[in-house]
């Protein structure tokens, strides 16, 4: 039986965990490290740090951090922002990372993605994907179409969703952090339909992002958007909703989860 898997997302910036919506109007959440160890003690599945402004601010993310990450916990984690080569992949994973997490990179230069999982191999490899939603006629009648956003979500690519994500996987990334930038922060559910129709189109995991704010949300996430794992933020970095709280929803639900510790 193959676990479905609850994941906190901790946005780092200046060193210090943030989080806000649609990724703007940013809050202090805590040290990163520190709420690292908190989500594995509660049975966090793997922790996600995104150093949200590397792209945009052009530099790397920090590998102190990630070998601070490493010596306090066994949890496996990703780390992700800044990553425009092989170089600064191998250091990440070489820090203690598990996994390094290439976005704005991977659509600037998709040949990273199949040079980074050939070197490195794919389970270290995650492609995250930002998207935002547009919704067109046809035939008169309304279709739902999702284009990927690059460097933090400010510039729409234009570039179809589906069609990125099928080119992601052909080209080895081991997994898909999918989020969407209309539901980020908000509360309001996981766009389902956006990530059904994304884990319907490639062979390799999905991880549904932006939007979580219930208990039937991540269950809805993995029962109706057909993810493999389910991503938090805010519900967990100011304690509306516990880790134990969700996957014991999720394991009421018919769900297979691991309800044992991973710290």
């Amino acid at each position: 039986m193959k676990y479905k898997r609850v994941i906190p997302c901790l946005d780092v910036k200046d060193g210090r965990v943030v989080k806000g919506v649609k990724f703007v109007g940013l809050r202090d959440a805590g040290d990163p490290v520190e709420l690292a160890s908190f989500y594995a003690q509660e049975g966090a599945d793997e922790i996600i740090f995104l150093d949200i402004t590397a792209t945009t601010e052009g530099r790397a993310t920090t590998i102190e951090m990630a070998a601070r990450v490493r010596g306090e916990l066994k949890t496996p984690y990703a780390v992700g922002g800044g990553f425009g080569d092989c170089e600064g992949i191998g250091k990440m994973l070489a820090a203690g990372a598990d996994k390094v997490g290439i976005n704005s990179a991977a659509v600037k230069n998709p040949a990273l993605l199949s040079q980074a999982s050939e070197l490195f191999g794919s389970q270290a490899i995650v492609c995250a994907i930002d998207v935002k939603r547009f919704t067109s006629l046809a035939n008169a009648a309304p279709v739902d179409k999702w284009t990927v956003l690059i460097n933090g979500g400010f510039v729409d690519t234009e570039i179809d969703v589906l069609d990125w994500a099928r080119e992601v996987a052909r080209r080895g990334a081991g997994e898909i952090l999918l989020t969407s930038l209309d539901r980020d922060g908000t509360k309001d559910g996981f766009d389902l339909a956006l990530t059904r129709a994304v884990a319907r189109a490639v062979d390799i995991p999905v991880t549904a992002s932006g939007g979580a704010g219930t208990l039937e949300h991540f269950a809805e996430g993995i029962i109706e958007g057909e993810a493999d794992a389910v991503l938090g933020a805010s519900v967990f970095h100011f304690g509306e909703l516990s880790i134990r709280e969700v996957k014991e929803y999720m394991a009421a639900q018919g769900i297979p989860v691991n309800l044992g510790t991973t710290a």
